[in-house]
């Protein structure tokens, strides 16, 4: 039986590495699932979705000029029509406490800034800063930085009283 792109195969879990797993398709033939290709949801361990000698139903996504194949799992799954897969776009990212800490703290993402669209269509031009006052900020933040590390390094030269000849 030739394997072809989009078929849905079934096939036995042979082996299980940190980036997939091969699955043993009809005839000896074996072909990898990728870590990516494993579930809807994100996977961080294959061994907490399978286990060797499982049974899955997959389908064939690529097959190379070398005899490599590629499957996937999630793409097998029949969904009726009106159900979409779910993106990745419409999950929440956590932090890697795995609290569940989303990424938006009140509205603000990390660095201070706020992606919110504003309330009127058009860009605001007059209420950003132009390039000399960026300018001089930075270099009124950057003098003030060197000040404060002269400060803190002059007292340090010289080591415990010792003469310089």
């Amino acid at each position: 039986m030739a394997i072809e792109v989009g078929a849905k195969l079934e096939g036995k879990v042979t082996g299980i590495t940190h980036f997939g797993a091969f699955v043993d398709l009809s005839g000896g033939v074996t072909g990898l699932v990728h870590i990516s290709e494993i579930a809807d949801n994100y996977v961080k361990d294959v061994k907490d979705h399978l286990k060797v000698d499982d049974v899955v139903k997959v389908k064939v996504i690529n097959v190379d000029k070398d005899g490599k194949i590629g499957l996937s799992i999630k793409q097998a799954i029949d969904r009726p029509e009106g159900q979409p897969a779910p993106s990745s776009s419409s999950r929440e990212r956590t932090g890697g406490s795995g609290g569940g800490e989303k990424f938006s703290r009140g509205g603000q993402e990390r660095g201070g800034r706020s992606f919110n669209k504003p309330s009127s269509s058009r860009p605001s031009y007059a209420k950003a800063p132009s390039f000399e006052d960026k300018m001089s900020r930075f270099l009124k933040d950057s003098e003030e930085r060197i000040s404060s590390l002269k400060k803190n390094t002059e007292g340090k030269r010289g080591g415990r009283g010792a003469k310089r000849m």
